[in-house]
């Protein structure tokens, strides 16, 4: 008994499950306002052992401003050398919602002349947002991934990059960021890929989820959705948002060429016309033969050596092969195979068919 009931409800699950193709709707866009804020700040690291600054001027200055306030003074005649200290510039991501009192990480990197981090301890450093206001406060260990070392006579090794760290959990928040989640009259839902199409079945999949005329779409990213003021409401309205599954249209003809790695993609919906394609390759190989001239016994001659180059020129046979109409990927690709190109032939060849109007999808090249 219990295994049917078990197949029911399996053979039910497949009934309403939804096409391997769908996608989640927060898979696809985020909120408008719902992001995470950038922060940076300068502070000063100490406790390195002798991979500091040492005397740059700013460092010094840094130095001189921190503990002035704990109430010493550094003469002014005096010169002072940081070894153990060094300039910094601290970085942080403020997630959306961030309250008062919650930890979020920082990375440091040094400015100056320091070698390594390894070992420091970062001073209180407030972090600001792009409004100049102070967002959080960081302070604490670094803890460096990587690891230079440095021999009297010049010769060093370094892994990876040692001036740079971070401090897990190293900033305290202490202002939240205003957001227009709670006050506005309604949400924007604004998707990571810009599709006409793909907006409009987001629309039609709410609008059939909770009631024709919850969702309008603004353009080809934007979709408006008429949203409660209460607080709790407007939560549950966007989880069921973002569970909602819909189909995106396919991508656009698109073929990517990294002309520095030779890499191509070609998309799945990339067509070529009728076309004849002949693709030859030349090599050219020059070679070195000295000859060595060794003059007769007793002559009073010089040993000489006359120099004997070769030049030869390979012209590899060029091969022929036609596109019918409509050809998709796969026979793209195995023409391509068939002719023996490399990855460098096989952009020659999508430029010089995009060139010709035969190539039907948008060719990037980075």
């Amino acid at each position: 008994m219990r295994i049917r009931r078990f197949l029911i409800a399996l053979v039910l699950a497949c009934g309403f499950a939804a096409p391997a193709a769908a996608e989640r709707v927060k898979d696809l866009g985020d909120f408008a306002g719902i992001r995470s804020n950038q922060l940076v700040g300068y502070g000063i690291v100490v406790g390195l052992n002798g991979t500091g600054d040492d005397n740059l001027e700013y460092t010094i200055q840094s130095m001189r401003s921190a503990i002035a306030r704990f109430g010493v003074v550094i003469p002014p005649g005096v010169k002072a050398s940081l070894k153990n200290a060094a300039a910094v510039m601290v970085t942080a991501d403020l997630p959306p919602f961030a309250k008062p009192g919650q930890k979020i990480d920082v990375t440091v990197s040094a400015i100056g002349k320091a070698k390594s981090l390894r070992g420091g301890n970062l001073l209180l450093t407030p972090l600001v947002g792009a409004d100049g206001e102070v967002y959080a406060m960081s302070q604490g260990s670094l803890a460096v991934g990587g690891l230079g070392v440095e021999g009297q006579d010049g010769s060093k090794v370094t892994v990876n990059v040692p001036s740079t760290g971070r401090i897990p959990q190293g900033a305290s928040v202490e202002r939240m960021v205003d957001t227009p989640f709670a006050t506005s009259p309604s949400l924007v839902l604004n998707l990571r890929e810009a599709d006409f199409t793909t907006t409009q079945r987001v629309a039609d999949a709410i609008n059939k989820t909770l009631g024709g005329g919850t969702a309008s779409p603004l353009d080809a990213v934007s979709i408006e959705v008429t949203a409660p003021m209460q607080a709790d409401q407007r939560i549950s309205l966007v989880s069921i948002i973002e569970n909602i599954e819909v189909q995106p249209a396919a991508p656009a003809a698109r073929v990517v060429v990294n002309s520095r790695t030779g890499t191509v993609v070609i998309g799945a919906n990339v067509r070529v016309s009728p076309a004849a394609v002949s693709h030859g390759s030349m090599v050219v190989k020059v070679t070195e033969n000295p000859q060595v001239s060794q003059p007769g016994p007793l002559s009073r001659g010089q040993t000489t050596v006359t120099p004997d180059s070769g030049i030869e020129v390979e012209q590899g046979g060029a091969h022929m092969f036609l596109f019918d109409p409509g050809v998709a990927l796969d026979d793209i690709v195995k023409s391509v195979n068939a002719l023996g190109a490399t990855p460098s032939d096989l952009v020659a060849i999508l430029e010089a068919l995009k060139q010709a109007g035969a190539l039907k999808a948008e060719l990037i090249v980075i």
